[in-house]
């Protein structure tokens, strides 16, 4: 049979049309082959990323041979959102930003006393900013004679004197980041941040009250608070480093002011002294700890106690040069002539701030408390917190500042619950064993006074001279050197 070719064929009629199909199929296969070249274009144009004009746009060059080829480019990709930092890195960023500006002030110090910055200092800033804790102490302790404690200046040379505000407050955060970790500080330093209100002053008074929040302060994003602290007051060297840094923001203690607080102090020590000496069998007026004699016909003054007399003096007389500001403490002593005007602020007490408006009532120790009982609660339920001396002996003089403070203003069954979470969270704190023996043994209940003294000096026999300090019921109750630990 012979196929029949279409081109044979006639004209088509409406009798006598010819096939269609092989056309719809020709028809068929170009839009295909259309259809895929168009894929395949739009599929090339998808990898160069989306089209624009604007070339600032694409963050590219307005100049065309600053266009990268499209094969270069990729498809954008939704990056994953970056890790959160760690405290370690956090702590670690925060401490070298200090060291730097403790840096900067031990300059501004020696251009201001006309001194040079050693080769050895400058060794210490850059170690504190490295962060590593063996580096620190080496250079400190070869810029302070070889020694690590902080109290020996007649070691230290008379250009490294006057830096010393600088260099030590540089030491001081190192140390704190040295013993704490790294959550358990930023714990601390927000708790005690978080409580001050817009403006306040802070005084540090311990090692982690000042510096932890220092470090937290000064390397904030948000307001930065003034912070100085009681235990340097008496110190002109320190005077000046305040303000240095905060010229204009408080108005600070002269010369004159000192030496009249020293004055002050001096004379007053003389007449307690007197009266001892003249009346031997009356209480004495001479605190443990306060050395006071009379050498050559001049009374001569020394000790810590007295130290912190002249500089709870001198505090007073930084709030009355700031009448505009208010002040919040965390003290490192009790500071007792400021405790009628102040009030409890979360983990603070806030000085002058008693006033006929504004009184220490019940539900404001009751609150204080409350206060207390939770953070107790919250710390010893972390096994982190729990685990560290540091934070436990740190909340634990807290705790009992609280607890002085409630004492002072009657509010003894607060204070005596406050008390005994300072024992709960450090059962060999001197302070909450002496505070609360002395409040037992002024309620009447000197057997429990007694009982709590003899129990504390079996258990914690080291801590025997600090509890002398902090209780004046050692004076007459005490009787662990008789019965023996």
């Amino acid at each position: 049979m012979r196929h029949r070719d279409l081109r044979d064929e006639g004209p088509m009629t409406e009798d006598c049309q010819r096939p269609r199909w092989p056309w719809f199929l020709l028809m068929f296969c170009g839009l295909t082959v259309l259809i895929a070249f168009l894929l395949n274009r739009r599929h090339h144009d998808t990898d160069r990323g989306p089209v624009t004009t604007d070339p600032a746009s694409r963050g590219l060059s307005a100049h065309p041979r600053a266009v990268e080829p499209a094969y270069s480019q990729p498809h954008p990709a939704r990056h994953a959102p970056l890790p959160e930092p760690t405290a370690e890195e956090i702590v670690a960023r925060k401490l070298a930003e200090f060291a730097r500006t403790r840096r900067e002030f031990a300059n501004a110090l020696a251009r201001r006393n006309n001194v040079q910055v050693s080769q050895d200092v400058e060794r210490f800033f850059a170690a504190v900013q490295a962060g590593n804790w063996k580096d620190i102490e080496a250079a400190f302790q070869k810029i302070n004679g070889g020694d690590s404690s902080a109290g020996h200046a007649d070691k230290r040379s008379p250009d490294v004197e006057k830096l010393w505000p600088a260099i030590i407050d540089a030491y001081g955060v190192a140390e704190q980041v040295h013993l704490w970790s790294a959550q358990k500080l930023l714990d601390y330093g927000n708790a005690v941040l978080g409580a001050l209100r817009p403006g306040m002053v802070y005084v540090g008074g311990t090692d982690n009250g000042r510096w932890i929040p220092e470090l937290l302060n000064d390397t904030n994003d948000g307001e930065r608070h003034v912070i100085v602290t009681q235990n340097a007051l008496a110190d002109s060297t320190y005077v000046d480093y305040v303000g240095l840094q905060y010229d204009d923001r408080l108005a600070n203690l002269s010369e004159e002011e000192s030496k009249r607080a020293f004055a002050e102090y001096v004379s007053d020590a003389q007449k307690r002294l007197e009266h001892d000496q003249q009346f031997p069998d009356e209480p004495k007026q001479i605190r443990p700890g306060e050395d006071v004699r009379v050498v050559d016909g001049k009374v001569q003054v020394s000790g810590q106690i007295a130290v912190m007399a002249i500089n709870e003096k001198l505090l007073q007389a930084l709030m009355q040069k700031n009448p505009g500001l208010t002040f919040a403490i965390q003290e490192s002593f009790p500071l007792r002539g400021t405790y009628a005007d102040a009030l409890p602020l979360g983990p603070l007490m806030e000085l002058q701030a008693r006033d006929e408006q504004n009184t220490f009532t019940a539900e404001r120790a009751a609150q204080s408390l409350d206060y207390w009982r939770n953070a107790a609660q919250q710390i010893l339920s972390d096994p982190e917190a729990a685990g560290s001396d540091a934070a436990l002996k740190s909340w634990s003089h807290d705790t009992v500042a609280a607890a002085n403070l409630l004492a002072s203003h009657s509010f003894g069954a607060e204070a005596e619950a406050a008390y005994r979470l300072g024992t709960q969270l450090w059962p060999g704190n001197p302070e909450s064993a002496g505070g609360l023996a002395d409040l037992l043994a002024s309620s009447g209940r000197e057997n429990e006074a007694r009982q709590l003294l003899d129990d504390f000096a079996r258990k914690y026999p080291d801590q025997l001279k600090d509890l002398e300090r902090t209780s004046s019921a050692m004076r007459f109750l005490w009787t662990a050197k008789q019965t023996g630990p």
